[in-house]
């Protein structure tokens, strides 16, 4: 079984394509960024400390970044709880948060992938607090 570093670290290219359905506000036929995992993980590690981007804000930007309209929100829900399991492994062999994906600068307590964690919210809660973000 594959660790979530290892989960991070696979795949093959994004796509680029056009939307198949109607789902999370998306209309089929725009144009979706389905991204990897790692450009996900990637983009986390830009938002400055103490900044907050809540998941649609993320979608959009990122979608904007590649030349597509919208990005896909299960795609997105998959490598954001990737990007947090494979950053709190991490954290648990180094005991460093500072030098992993501070994904809390995007998931919080009310964020649905959240509930999904093997690790649960306190970790979460204690890094926003850490940066002065609000729930």
């Amino acid at each position: 079984m594959k660790t979530w570093t290892e989960k991070l670290n696979s795949g093959g290219p994004h796509e680029v394509k056009p939307a198949p359905i109607n789902i999370a506000g998306m209309k089929a036929g725009e144009i979706m960024l389905v991204p990897t995992a790692r450009q996900v993980d990637e983009f986390i590690r830009t938002l400055p400390k103490g900044t907050h981007m809540d998941v649609k804000l993320l979608r959009q930007t990122m979608a904007k970044q590649y030349g597509a309209e919208v990005m896909c929100p299960i795609t997105t829900g998959f490598h954001l709880r990737t990007v947090a399991e494979a950053a709190y492994e991490t954290y648990q062999q180094t005991g460093d948060a500072d030098g992993i994906t501070p994904f809390w600068r995007v998931l919080n307590a009310n964020t649905p992938t959240i509930s999904r964690l093997s690790f649960g919210t306190a970790f979460v809660t204690e890094q926003r607090l850490k940066e002065g973000l609000k729930d």
